[in-house]
C-alpha cells in the first residue's frame, strides 16, 4: 500500500543544505499497524509529512496504492489527503470555541459533503463520545479531546491514519485508552495506522516497530504479543 524507495530529504538553511532523511526505504502493507521510534531530530516527523503528502522528498520515489505521488498535481495531492489519509496530532488541533461534532465535521466541509452531522455522529459513536458531541474542547479531558481528533481523522473513511505522538500530551491511563482505540480501529475496521511515539509501551501495541536514527532506518522489530485486547468494546474498557 505504501512504498518508499531511497527517500532523501534535505532542507536549506541559508547557504547550508541540511540532510534529514538519507536514502530511506520501507513498505507498509494494507491493514498493518506500524510504530516509528527514534530520538528527537532523527527525521520521524519529516517522514510522516512525506507519507501524508504534506511534503515532498528531495529525491527518491513514494508510491501510494501503486501511484507515484511525485507525479500528482497539487489538486490531486489535496484530494488524496482528504479522501485517503486521516491525521492525528499530539496537540489535538481542535477549534477551541467549537463543539466536538463541528470539529469532527471540518474535513467534510472541504469536500462539500452532505449529511455532515450524521456522519460526524457516526464516528463519534465509534470513539465512545456521542454524549459529548456538543461539548467544547475546554469541557473535555485530554483523552476525550484526542478521541475527537481521531473521530475527525476518520470522518472521511480514510484507508490510512497517520498519528504523530498521539499520546504525547496524555497521562498513562489516557494513553492506553487512545492506543487501544487505534488498535481496535486497525483490527476491526481494517484501517492502516502509522504512528510516531517515544514510548515503548505504546509502540509495543503495533504489529511492527521501525527504528530511525539520523534519517535512516537502523532496524525493525515484529511484535508477536498483544497486551491489549482489541476485541473488547469501548464500554468494556470505559473509554
Amino acid at each position: 500500500m505504501i512504498e518508499l524507495q531511497n527517500i532523501v530529504k534535505n532542507y536549506k538553511m541559508g547557504e547550508i543544505e541540511v540532510p534529514v532523511l538519507r536514502g530511506l526505504s520501507f513498505r507498509v502493507t494494507r491493514g498493518e499497524m506500524v510504530a516509528i521510534m527514534g530520538p528527537s531530530g532523527c527525521g520521524k516527523s519529516t517522514l510522516m509529512n512525506i507519507i501524508g503528502c504534506l511534503d515532498t522528498p528531495t529525491s527518491g520515489s513514494y508510491f501510494l496504492d501503486g501511484a507515484e505521488v511525485s507525479k500528482l498535481t497539487d489538486s490531486q495531492l489535496a484530494e488524496l489527503r482528504n479522501k485517503k489519509i486521516g491525521f492525528v496530532f499530539q496537540t489535538f488541533n481542535l477549534l477551541p470555541r467549537t463543539p466536538a461534532i463541528t470539529n469532527v465535521e471540518l474535513p467534510l466541509l472541504y469536500g462539500n459533503a452532505t449529511n455532515r452531522a450524521k456522519r460526524a455522529m457516526e464516528v463519534l459513536e465509534k470513539v465512545g463520545l456521542v454524549g459529548r458531541a456538543q461539548h467544547k474542547p475546554s469541557q473535555l479531558s485530554g483523552g476525550e479531546q484526542q478521541r475527537v481528533a481521531i473521530a475527525r481523522a476518520m470522518v472521511n473513511n480514510p484507508s490510512i491514519i497517520l498519528a504523530d505522538e498521539p499520546t504525547g500530551n496524555l497521562d498513562s491511563k489516557a494513553s492506553l485508552e487512545i492506543i487501544f482505540l487505534m488498535k481496535r480501529l486497525n483490527m476491526q475496521e481494517g484501517i492502516t495506522i502509522i504512528l510516531v511515539t517515544h514510548e515503548r509501551e505504546i509502540a509495543d501495541q503495533a504489529q511492527r516497530i521501525v527504528f530511525l536514527r539520523d534519517g535512516q532506518i537502523i532496524g525493525e522489530e515484529t511484535i508477536s504479543h498483544q497486551s491489549i485486547k482489541p476485541s473488547l468494546s469501548l464500554e468494556d474498557n470505559k473509554l
